[in-house]
């Protein structure tokens, strides 16, 4: 069993930057892991995933703007998100998984200011 726990949220005026975190209580260097999000009245959806092995993908929506990244040895994962949008605002998701189990963190909530 593996927790995942976000933080770095917060209130942010548009064209502003925030950088998430989650930490994970156990090994996560064979985990693919992912940042997803949820606005009020939508469906959760993709921001951005890395591999086990490292490789990032993002939804159109951020690419050019967000930043994925992992750190292995401490068991974190990182989006830096610049030039935040309003329409960036949602309680964002830290997803761990691997064919076999899948994690998710509790959320924190990222808002932007018009």
């Amino acid at each position: 069993q593996v927790q995942l726990v976000e933080s770095g949220g917060g209130l942010v005026q548009a064209g502003g930057s925030l950088r998430l975190s989650c930490a994970a209580s156990g090994d996560i260097f064979r985990f693919n892991m992912g940042w997803y999000r949820q606005a009020p009245g939508k469906q959760r959806e993709l921001v951005a995933i890395i591999s086990s092995g490292g490789i990032p993908t993002y939804a159109d929506s951020v690419k050019g703007r967000f930043t994925i990244s992992r750190d292995n040895a401490a068991n974190r994962v990182f989006l830096q998100m610049n030039s935040l949008k309003p329409e960036d605002t949602a309680v964002y998701y830290c997803r761990g998984w691997k064919p076999t189990n899948t994690y998710w963190g509790q959320g924190t909530q990222v808002t932007v200011s018009s």
